[in-house]
C-alpha cells in the first residue's frame, strides 16, 4: 500500500471524471458534516434566501475541493479500468 492510498478519502470514479464513495472514516465524516451543513442552512431560507445560497455554495466548493485532493489517483477521466 503506498503513502498516496493511505491519505485518500475518497475512491475515483471507475467510469468518468470525479469522486466515488468514501473509502475511509474521515471521507465518511467529511460527507456526513457536508450533507447536515447544507440541511441545516435550510432553516435559514425564511430569513434570508441570499444566506442559504452563499451557505450552500461555500460549502459545495469547499467539499468539491477537499474531494479533488483527497481522491486516491486523484481526478482524471477514467474509462472502467481498475487503476
Amino acid at each position: 500500500m503506498t503513502r498516496e492510498d493511505e491519505d485518500a478519502w475518497f475512491a475515483p470514479k471507475r467510469y468518468g471524471y470525479g469522486t466515488g464513495l468514501p473509502i475511509s472514516r474521515q471521507g465518511w465524516a467529511a460527507l456526513t458534516g457536508y450533507i447536515a451543513l447544507v440541511a441545516l442552512a435550510g432553516f435559514l431560507i425564511p430569513y434570508s434566501l441570499l444566506a442559504y445560497i452563499i451557505i450552500v455554495l461555500a460549502a459545495t466548493a469547499a467539499f468539491i475541493l477537499l474531494c479533488a485532493r483527497k481522491t486516491r489517483g486523484g481526478w482524471r477521466w477514467r474509462w472502467g479500468k481498475r487503476d
